[in-house]
């Protein structure tokens, strides 16, 4: 494949009203899966993430707690920044709404709207959520609640507009033409039937506060936390000016990864703002979908919201990435369970992957003087195995390039299992004794299975994987995508004295 194509993943940048939870969690550990693998796979990757600080809701905490909106939003962001830490989050960029730069970058983006007769100067009156920091409609009330069922109140005021309803017949030839640009298919088609509902001009200041970036020339305004916060994505590759060529790089090759909730701004605003300004849309926007807890729906009010920390202290952070998006569909809803997470911690890494690495390194290490063994005549089975971890990148590839992340997964598992079988089969423990040159060429099979599946598995158990290739003794360089099939372990290569790599969880006794 081409090496050195561009490509940029974006996290939400999470809105700092909130402390970082599970929910926060699983699309950065995704978006680093991606920059993980492009990387490996030879790509010129940025990966972005950051903090959403603007707005009525980040004003109206941060005076509940006697702070000014700064000092709130400089503590909570530095707990996103501690989530990323945890997780072995490998960004090349981290970006906060009230850094200058995109200061810079967001009235430079409505100036260019405004030059270009996008945006006009009225008076709004309509439903308000503050929680959401969205508009509704009447007809989008619930109970007197917004669809997500939050509180909303009657808000009157001159704001400016932009022009959305003459953006929607395009939106829809660009959804037309772009069939991928909205995943899964499912949110699509949520995306067009919204948008052929019909869209209206979109609110896009506020005056009746002022913790936000002021409007060009009419500073008694703030502009509206959405336009603020999607511009995100361009003003850290440098826009309006391109000194680093960050943006004519990596814009628009983005994939920026949204929770459900967001999807709707993301893909319908996001787009026409962009077009408005004379600026390509991004490439892809994936909408994931929401976890439950043990069944429950994560709230404050339940607490039950599992801080980064407090997963990766109990299960590890490798088994915590592993869970996340091996135990669903990355479109779909799914629960997290105590009992799910130890299931595929003590099965599919412990037992599968972790015993296979186990046994063979430590056969080796016994019976090969701690070397690479040297293999002689392949059989059948000994071709079939390494043929089959060799056709992985493939497939592995294509379904991260479609962020079916738990097919990646499942793919790479089903040759651990094919491993686990042939060792069974193989019994190089009986051949020691019997046929030690075939025993050699048995774990040399198995070795090499092995550093295949822990090359591909870097992106998503990347401390694992980094440990059992050195276990291995196999070199940074040999690490990546392109040293898959030309780089095999060397025989005579000493190697270290084996370590288990996912020790089993066992519950602490009650009490």
């Amino acid at each position: 494949m081409s090496t050195d194509r561009p490509f940029f993943v974006t996290t939400p940048i999470y809105y700092v009203n909130d402390t970082p939870h599970l929910g926060h969690a699983y699309p950065t550990v995704a978006a680093d899966v991606l920059a993980r693998f492009m990387r490996l796979d030879g790509r010129r990757v940025k990966f972005l993430t950051g903090t959403d600080e603007h707005g009525q809701k980040v004003e109206r905490s941060a005076q509940a707690l006697g702070l000014t909106a700064l000092q709130f939003a400089d503590r909570v962001s530095a707990a996103f920044r501690e989530m990323d830490r945890v997780l072995d989050i490998s960004y090349d960029d981290y970006i906060r709404t009230t850094e200058e730069r995109h200061v810079r970058g967001v009235q430079a983006l409505w100036q260019e709207l405004e030059r270009r007769g996008e945006i006009y100067l009225g008076r709004f009156a309509g439903w308000y959520c503050v929680r959401d920091e969205a508009f509704y409609d009447e007809s989008e009330l619930i109970d007197g609640k917004a669809p997500t069922g939050a509180e909303v109140e009657w808000l009157e005021e001159e704001n400016y507009f932009f022009r959305l309803s003459a953006w929607q017949e395009r939106l829809l030839a660009f959804y037309e033409a772009h069939p991928d640009a909205i995943a899964p298919r499912s949110r699509r088609n949520e995306v067009i039937s919204f948008v052929r509902a019909g869209l209206k001009d979109l609110s896009i200041s506020r005056t009746s506060f002022s913790w936000g970036i002021p409007v060009p020339g009419n500073p008694d305004h703030v502009i509206y936390v959405w336009l603020d916060a999607l511009t995100n994505y361009i003003t850290a590759l440098g826009y309006p000016g391109d000194q680093n060529l960050n943006f004519s790089t990596f814009w628009p090759t983005s994939l920026h990864i949204v929770g459900k909730d967001i999807l709707r701004f993301h893909a319908v605003y996001w787009p026409a703002f962009l077009m408005a300004a004379g600026l390509d849309p991004p490439r892809r926007i994936f909408a994931h979908g929401w976890w439950t807890v043990e069944g429950e729906k994560m709230s404050k009010s339940l607490g039950n919201g599992i801080p980064p920390d407090v997963l990766v202290e109990k299960y590890g952070v490798d088994p915590a990435r592993y869970f996340l998006l091996r135990e669903l569909p990355f479109g779909s809803d799914g629960d997290f369970s105590h009992r799910a997470v130890v299931g595929r911690l003590n099965g599919d890494l412990a037992n599968d992957f972790g015993n296979l690495a186990q046994r063979v390194l430590v056969m080796i290490n016994r019976e090969c003087s701690a070397c690479v063994p040297a293999p002689e005549a392949l059989s059948a089975a000994d071709t079939a195995l390494l043929d089959a971890a060799r056709d992985l990148l493939e497939t592995v590839r294509e379904h991260v390039e479609q962020q079916a992340f738990h097919l990646a997964l499942e793919t790479i598992w089903r040759v651990v299992g094919d491993a686990n079988r042939y060792v069974d089969e193989q019994a190089p423990w009986a051949l020691r004794r019997t046929d030690p040159a075939r025993m050699g060429t048995v774990l040399y099979t198995l070795a090499e299975t092995i550093r295949h599946l822990a090359i591909l598995a870097q992106p998503f158990i990347p401390g694992a994987a980094s440990k059992l290739l050195n276990q291995l003794a196999v070199p940074e360089a040999a690490r990546r995508f392109a040293a898959f099939e030309t780089a095999p372990l060397i025989p005579g290569t000493p190697l270290p004295r084996p370590e288990g790599i996912f020790p089993r969880f066992v519950d602490a006794p009650a009490g």
